[in-house]
C-alpha cells in the first residue's frame, strides 16, 4: 500500500513539474507583465478568467461574489448572473483561496513574490515582471496545475485497480506521458473549463468501476460518486454530454440480473446531484432540459423494467429493445422538457450534430464547423471491463465528431492499456515473470515514439508578445470612458473587459440562444449587408466602439469558412458584394469615424444616436 501511494504521488509530481515547465517554456510567463500575462488567456480564457480578477480585485470577497451574480460588463446593457451562465465555480474558489492567502501572508509580513524589471527593447517601455503565489494570473495557473498533477496520481490508481497490478497503473502513466499532447491540452490553456472538470471525471470513473466491481457498494463510495459528478458538472457545460455516453454504455452492458439493483442505485444518486448542480447554477434551464437529464430518467425506468423483461427476452434481443427504448424515450423527453421550460440555448448542439451527418448549414453551426478543433478527427470478461469498452467506443465517437474532444479518447485508451497486466485477460500466457517481460516488451516499443513526442514538447520555446493588442487594450484605457461600450471579433472582446474593464456586448461563450443573437448581430460587419444595416443594429445595442480586425475578413480555415461566405449561406441575396469589413479597411466614412488604428486592429466610433432613433 505505501508503495502503491509513493507511486501514485510521484506520477502527480512529475507531471505537475511537466505542465508547469511546458507552459513556462511556451511563454515565459514569470517574465511577462501583468498586460501581457492578461492577454496571453486568449478567447474564453480570458472571459473566465475577468471573473477571478473581478473577485480578488473587489472591496471584499462578498462584494466581488456580488459582482460576477449582477454582472453589468459583459452583455451591456443587460444584468446577468454570471454563476448561472458560465461554471464559474473554479474562479469563485480560486478567488476565495488567493484572498485568505494574501491576508494571512500579509498578516505575516511575509513576500508573496518576486518581480523585477524587464527591458523589452525596440523603443517599448520597460515592464515590470512578477513571479510567485502573490501574482494573482501565477497563483491562479499554479493551482491549476496542480489539480492535473492530482489526475495523474488518479489515473496511476485507476491502472491499478482496474488491472490488479502496480505495472498496470504505471503503464497507464507512461502511456499518457508518451501521447502527452493528445491526451491534455492544459499546459497550453489553462483556464478551460476541462482543466477544471477533467480530473473529477477520472475519480468518478474510478468510483464507477469500483462499484460495479463490487457485490454490494457502500452508501458511502454511492456518495462519493454523486459528489465526484457533480464536481465534474459544476464547472463544464459540456460534461452533461460525456455524462451521456456513459448512461449508453452502462445501459447496453447491463444483461445481467445481479446488476440490476447497481444500475437502479446509481442513475438515482447521479439525478440527485444533477438537481442539486441546477440549484448551484441558480436554475440554468439548460442542465434540466439536457441529453443527459432525459437520459437519466429514461435509464432509470428501463432498469426497473429489467426484473421483468428479461425472463422473456434473450440478452441480445433485450439489448436491442432497451437501446430502441432508451434512444426514442430520450429524445421525446428531452424536446418536452425544453418545450415546457421554454429553453433553446443547447438547440445548436442539435444543429451541430445534425450538419455532421448532413449537408445542414446556418451561421451558428459553421461557427462551430469551420474551428479546426470542431471537426471530424482524421481518421476476464465481465460487465466492468464490457463498460470500460463501451465508453472508449463512446469516446472515440465522440472524438471523431469533434477532433476537441479527443482529450477523452486518447486517456481512456492509457487507462485501457493497463489491461495488458490483467492475469484474467493474459493469464494464459503463464507465470509471471514472462508475462512482465511481454509488458516491459511492448513498453520499450511504445518508448521510441514517446520519447520523440516528450522531446518535441520539451524543445517548443517561445515568449509571449502581442504588441498591436497591447497598444488597443492601452489605447482604450487612456482615451475611452470607463462607461465607453465595445463590440468587436468574440477573442478580442474577452480581452477588452478583462483588461480594459469596459463594457462589452458580446463575448466567446456561445451557449446561449440571446448570446448568439447578439454576436449575429455584431459580426453583420464581416457580411456583405449595407452600412447603414450594420450600423442601425450597432447603434440599438448602444455600442460606442467597434473593433474592427482585417484578419477576420481575409482569414479562411478552409474553401466556404471565410467569415463573408459563411455570411453567404445566411444572407444568400447579398453574395457577390464587396464585404462591409473590406469598404471599412479602406475609409470608415461617413458611417463611423476611425479614432485608432495600427497593423492589426482599427476602432469604429459608432454615431451615438440610440436615442434618437427610439
Amino acid at each position: 500500500m505505501f508503495l502503491c501511494i509513493f507511486l501514485a504521488a510521484l506520477a502527480g509530481y512529475l507531471h505537475w513539474y511537466h505542465l508547469s515547465r511546458l507552459f513556462e517554456n511556451d511563454r515565459h510567463f514569470s517574465h511577462l507583465s501583468g498586460l501581457e500575462k492578461e492577454m496571453a488567456f486568449r478567447t474564453e480564457m480570458g472571459l473566465y478568467y475577468s471573473y477571478f480578477k473581478t473577485i480578488i480585485e473587489a472591496p471584499t470577497f462578498i462584494n466581488g461574489l456580488y459582482l460576477v451574480m449582477n454582472d453589468r460588463l459583459t452583455e451591456y446593457p443587460l444584468v446577468i448572473n454570471t454563476l448561472k451562465r458560465f461554471n464559474l465555480y473554479p474562479e469563485v474558489v480560486l478567488a476565495s483561496w488567493y484572498r485568505i492567502y494574501t491576508d494571512i501572508m500579509e498578516f505575516f509580513g511575509l513576500p508573496t513574490k518576486m518581480c523585477w524589471s524587464i527591458n523589452r527593447g525596440e523603443g517599448m517601455a520597460p515592464v515590470d515582471g512578477c513571479e510567485g503565489m502573490g501574482d494573482p494570473a501565477y497563483f491562479y495557473v499554479t493551482f491549476v496545475f496542480l489539480l492535473n498533477g492530482l489526475m495523474m496520481s488518479l489515473f496511476f490508481i485507476y491502472g491499478t485497480y482496474l488491472s490488479g497490478s502496480r505495472l498496470g497503473g504505471m503503464v497507464t502513466v507512461l502511456c499518457f506521458f508518451f501521447n502527452h499532447g493528445e491526451s491534455t491540452r492544459v499546459m497550453w490553456t489553462p483556464p478551460l473549463r476541462e482543466s477544471f472538470s477533467y480530473p473529477f471525471l477520472v475519480l468518478q470513473m474510478l468510483l464507477l468501476t469500483h462499484i460495479l466491481r463490487t457485490h454490494n457498494p457502500s452508501r458511502k463510495t454511492m456518495w462519493a460518486l454523486g459528489i465526484s459528478n457533480l464536481c465534474f458538472m459544476l464547472p463544464w457545460q459540456f460534461a452533461q454530454f460525456v455524462l451521456l455516453t456513459q448512461g449508453i454504455s452502462l445501459l447496453l452492458g447491463e444483461y445481467r440480473l445481479d446488476y440490476v439493483t447497481k444500475l437502479l442505485s446509481t442513475p438515482l444518486h447521479l439525478q440527485i446531484t444533477l438537481a442539486v448542480c441546477f440549484v448551484l447554477m441558480f436554475g440554468n434551464s439548460m442542465l434540466l432540459t439536457s441529453f443527459y437529464a432525459s437520459s437519466l430518467v429514461s435509464i432509470w425506468v428501463m432498469c426497473a423494467g429489467t426484473c421483468v423483461c428479461v425472463f422473456w427476452l434473450t440478452c441480445v434481443c433485450s439489448q436491442v429493445m432497451q437501446g430502441l427504448v432508451w434512444v426514442v424515450s430520450t429524445v421525446i423527453l428531452k424536446f418536452m422538457l425544453s418545450a415546457i421550460f421554454g429553453a433553446s440555448d443547447d438547440a445548436h448542439i442539435s444543429s451541430l450534430i445534425k450538419s455532421k451527418f448532413t449537408s445542414y448549414k446556418d451561421f451558428d453551426t459553421m461557427m462551430y464547423t469551420c474551428a479546426a478543433e470542431f471537426d471530424f478527427m482524421e481518421i476476464e470478461v465481465n460487465f466492468c471491463l464490457v463498460y470500460h469498452s463501451l465508453q472508449l467506443i463512446a469516446f472515440a465517437v465522440l472524438a471523431m465528431l469533434i477532433m476537441r474532444l479527443k482529450l477523452f479518447l486518447t486517456p481512456h485508451m492509457c487507462i485501457m492499456a493497463s489491461l495488458i497486466c490483467s492475469k484474467q485477460l493474459f493469464g494464459w500466457i503463464g507465470e509471471k515473470f514472462k508475462l512482465h517481460m511481454m509488458v516491459f516488451g511492448i513498453l520499450s516499443i511504445m518508448a521510441m515514439q514517446g520519447a520523440a513526442n516528450l522531446q518535441a514538447q520539451w524543445g517548443i520555446m517561445g515568449e509571449f508578445s502581442n504588441l498591436p493588442q497591447e497598444q488597443l487594450l492601452d489605447w482604450i484605457k487612456d482615451n475611452t470612458r470607463p462607461n465607453a461600450v465595445f463590440a468587436g471579433a468574440m477573442p478580442t472582446m474577452a480581452s477588452v473587459k478583462l483588461s480594459a474593464g469596459r463594457p462589452i456586448v458580446n463575448h466567446p461563450h456561445y451557449e446561449d440562444a440571446g448570446l448568439r443573437e447578439r454576436t449575429k448581430l455584431v459580426y453583420a460587419m464581416y457580411s456583405r449587408k449595407s452600412a447603414e444595416v450594420v450600423k442601425r443594429n450597432l447603434m440599438q445595442m448602444e455600442v460606442d466602439y467597434f473593433v474592427l480586425e482585417d484578419s477576420w475578413c481575409t482569414r479562411r480555415s478552409r474553401p466556404g469558412c471565410s467569415m463573408p461566405e459563411i455570411w453567404d449561406v445566411e444572407d444568400p441575396q447579398n453574395a457577390g458584394k464587396v464585404p462591409l469589413c473590406t469598404l471599412m479597411s479602406r475609409d470608415s466614412r461617413p458611417h463611423f469615424a476611425t479614432v485608432f488604428h495600427n497593423n492589426v486592429y482599427k476602432v469604429l466610433r459608432v454615431p451615438k444616436a440610440a436615442k434618437e432613433l427610439r
